[in-house]
C-alpha cells in the first residue's frame, strides 16, 4: 500500500481490530460488555458515494476539477488527536460531507489499549463524537494484514483492541459513529489473512479494502485493472453482510492507460462488486503519481467518474 500519510504533517496513530485467532496476546475478559452495532444508517440503498483524500490541491480546487464536491472525505488522524472537534470535520459539516476518519495508532503499545490504560482519552473522544452534528465513518487502525501491521500481525491482540476501542466508544457516541474495518487488498506475505483480524460482526457496520494499481514502474508490480486489484478481497468480504467501503484507491500512470482504469470503475462496481456503497481516491503524488491531475486524461476521466449517475447517491 502507498505511505496514506502527507508529507508536511504527521497526521497518524489510530484504533481498530481484528478477528478471533490463536494468539497468547491480551484478550477481552469474559464479563466485557458487548455493544452489538444495528448496521449502517449512512449506506445508500443503491449506487455508492465519491469519496476524496484532499492531498493534492485545497479542497474547492479539488471539487472544480472533478466537477462537485464527494459525498465523503477522507483524513488521517493519530492516536491522541481529537478528531470529533478537528477543523476537517467541523468542515466537513459546512460542505455536507461525510468524514472518513483513518484513526491511526502509530507508537501505541495495543495491550496497553486492551488494559484500559487509554481509557480516559477513548471517553472524552466518545464524548466529543456523541455531540457531532452527522455521524462519521471511523476506520480504525486500517490495513491490519499489509505494511502497517498493526499489534506485530498478531490477530488475537488486534482483535481485542479493536473491540476494546469499540466497546469504550460505542455506548457513549451511539449513532453518531459507524465502525469501518478495512484491510489491505494483499496480505503481508507469510503474515496472517485479513480475515483473521475481523472484530466479529458485533463491532463492524462497514467493511472496506485499500488498494492500488501500481502500474509497471518497477519489477515488484503489474498493471492490474480496478477489478484485478479489489476482486480477491471482495469476494472475502462481500459474505459478511455489510456494506463495502473502498477506503483508498487510485492508479498509476505507467504501464497501461489510467483513464480507461478509472472507466472501468463504475461497471466493475455495479457488475461485479454491487455491495460497494463508497469509493475513495487517494489523490496525492506520493511512491506513484496518484493524483487525479496526473495526466490531463486521467484527470478527464475522473471528472467522468465523478459526473456518473452510479455515484451520486444522496447522504440520509
Amino acid at each position: 500500500m502507498p505511505s496514506r500519510r502527507p508529507a508536511a504533517a504527521a497526521l497518524l496513530l489510530v484504533l481498530l481490530a481484528g478477528c478471533s485467532a490463536p494468539s497468547t496476546s491480551p484478550t477481552p475478559p469474559p464479563d466485557e460488555v458487548v455493544s452489538p452495532v444495528g448496521g449502517s444508517a449512512l449506506a445508500p440503498a443503491e449506487g455508492a458515494y465519491l469519496g476524496l483524500y484532499y492531498g493534492d490541491r485545497p479542497p474547492v480546487e479539488t471539487d472544480a476539477a472533478v466537477g462537485r464536491t464527494p459525498q465523503v472525505h477522507l483524513t488521517y488522524v493519530g492516536w491522541e488527536d481529537d478528531w470529533p472537534r478537528s477543523a476537517e470535520v467541523r468542515g466537513d459539516v459546512d460542505r455536507g460531507q461525510v468524514s472518513l476518519v483513518s484513526w491511526e495508532p502509530f507508537g501505541v503499545d495495543l495491550a496497553d489499549v486492551v488494559a484500559g490504560r487509554h481509557d480516559a482519552m477513548l471517553r472524552e473522544r466518545a464524548r466529543a463524537a456523541a455531540r457531532l452534528e452527522r455521524p462519521v465513518l471511523l476506520d480504525l487502525a486500517a490495513e491490519m494484514n499489509e505494511e502497517e501491521g498493526w499489534g506485530g500481525h498478531d490477530p488475537g491482540l488486534y482483535v481485542a483492541f479493536y473491540r476494546h476501542v469499540h466497546d469504550v466508544v460505542a455506548p457513549v457516541a451511539g449513532d453518531r459513529v459507524e465502525w469501518v474495518w478495512a484491510p489491505n487488498n494483499v496480505d503481508s506475505p507469510g503474515a496472517p489473512p485479513a480475515l483473521d483480524y475481523y472484530p466479529g460482526d458485533a463491532y463492524v457496520d462497514w467493511t472496506g479494502i485499500d488498494g492500488y494499481n501500481w502500474g509497471t514502474e518497477d519489477d515488484d508490480h503489474a498493471w492490474e485493472s480496478f477489478a484485478d486489484v479489489m476482486g480477491p478481497m471482495y469476494e472475502e468480504l462481500e459474505p459478511l453482510g455489510k456494506p463495502v467501503i473502498v477506503a483508498e484507491t487510485s492508479s498509476a500512470e505507467d504501464g497501461g492507460s489510467k483513464a480507461a482504469w478509472v472507466a472501468e470503475v463504475v461497471p466493475s462496481l455495479r457488475e461485479e462488486m454491487p455491495a460497494v456503497r463508497a469509493l475513495v481516491w487517494f489523490d496525492v503524488d506520493k511512491e506513484r503519481d496518484w493524483r487525479i491531475g496526473s495526466s490531463p486524461g486521467a484527470e478527464a476521466a475522473v471528472r467522468a467518474l465523478a459526473a456518473d449517475p452510479y455515484l451520486a447517491a444522496e447522504v440520509p
